[in-house]
């Protein structure tokens, strides 16, 4: 597999001095709802990505949920992606990865969690690099050709994970060419 960067300026441009976060999981986007203990019938609001940084969802905003194929796209606002116990329970029997950013910080945490277990971590709150998985081994060391200077994994790695292990490649086009549904969860 030859791999291409993927664009990220936008992110990491207007969107730099604010946090983004994104949960891939692979179910449908009601089951994904359920599982965070939320009701799929109250999430409403279909809308895209807000287009400026300002107006994304901040913590305790809704949250946005899309399909893309197999997989639910989870726009999280509240870091329930950084949250370990949440996304190992999330992730039992599927999988899921998620991304959070916060570029003001410099920091970004990745997941990839696989039938309840944590498979590869980079960041968390230790800035802990786990070793890649053997599973990984062939796209890192694609990753590591295209970004030589080892940069950090929002400035444009993270999103060739995400296509490695999802399929799903996530460009801009694709994230705000989607139509979100928008809902809170209870506490």
């Amino acid at each position: 597999m030859i791999m291409q960067p993927i664009d990220v300026s936008w992110l990491c441009g207007k969107y730099g001095e604010e946090h983004y976060a994104f949960i891939y999981l692979r179910t449908t986007p009601e089951e994904a709802v359920a599982r965070l203990g939320g009701r799929y019938a109250n999430f409403v609001d279909a809308a895209p990505l807000p287009e400026e940084p300002d107006d994304w969802p901040h913590p305790g905003d809704p949250l946005g949920v899309a399909s893309v194929g197999d997989w639910t796209i989870i726009c999280d606002s509240d870091w329930l992606g950084t949250n370990e116990e949440l996304i190992t329970r999330l992730s039992e029997g599927t999988r899921l990865v998620s991304h959070f950013a916060l570029g003001i910080k410099d920091t970004d945490d990745f997941y990839w969690c696989e039938n309840g277990e944590i498979k590869y971590l980079y960041g968390g709150d230790d800035a802990f690099i786990m070793d890649p998985p053997a599973e990984l081994a062939g796209v890192m060391e694609e990753i590591d050709k295209l970004y030589p200077s080892i940069p950090r994994l929002y400035r444009g790695p993270a999103f060739l994970l995400i296509e490695h292990l999802t399929g799903i490649r996530p460009t801009e086009e694709l994230l705000r060419g989607l139509t979100f549904k928008w809902g809170t969860l209870p506490h």
